[in-house]
């Protein structure tokens, strides 16, 4: 099966970076917090650095440093590995562990208008900063050519409400923020 149509829901977990070994495994640089999603007999859809997408099913993962050491049922030699250097790699959205109500993922979260609680207009969230103690929303808003950018704290005191299916965010912005 080589048609990405099977998989329309795709979200990137991870990075192939090197070939590892002679028996075909290779390095992953992941995206994910939790090596769950590598979990043996799931299948992954790997997005080639030539275009084509091609499905494969883990055989074996194991943490190592910054990297995982994935091993591919149907890739069994270091040069077959190496072939798959700087693929993108993807799983289906539906195969991402369920979150509780409060929590969502970034993909989720990106996009989305932001309001304030008296309903003005901020801009939309385009990106998302992790630090130590909270997320920090990055949202932006053009003004005629000015681009403008809000940095809003993730906290339930300034995160009102997240409504996915309006794709609409309300915050009460700290004193000054604005």
């Amino acid at each position: 099966m080589n048609s990405v149509d099977a998989f329309q829901d795709v979200i990137q977990i991870g990075k192939i970076v090197a070939a590892h070994g002679l028996r075909g495994a290779v390095k992953v640089y992941s995206y994910a917090e939790s090596m769950e999603l590598y979990r043996p007999g799931s299948s992954l859809l790997l997005r080639l650095a030539d275009g084509r997408n091609t499905f494969y099913r883990v055989a074996w993962v194991k943490s190592h440093k910054r990297t995982l050491r994935l091993a591919l049922e149907t890739v069994t030699d270091r040069s077959r590995a190496e072939e798959l250097v700087g693929a993108r790699v993807y799983i289906k959205k539906s195969e991402l562990p369920e979150l509780d109500d409060e929590t969502h993922y970034w993909f989720e979260l990106i996009g989305l208008a932001v309001y304030t609680t008296g309903g003005e207009f901020l801009g939309r969230l385009d990106h998302i900063i992790e630090t130590g103690s909270n997320d920090v929303y990055v949202v932006k808003s053009r003004q005629g050519r000015q681009a403008k950018e809000i940095l809003v704290p993730a906290l339930k005191s300034v995160v009102k409400n997240i409504d996915l299916g309006g794709r609409r965010m309300e915050v009460e912005l700290p004193e000054g923020l604005l």
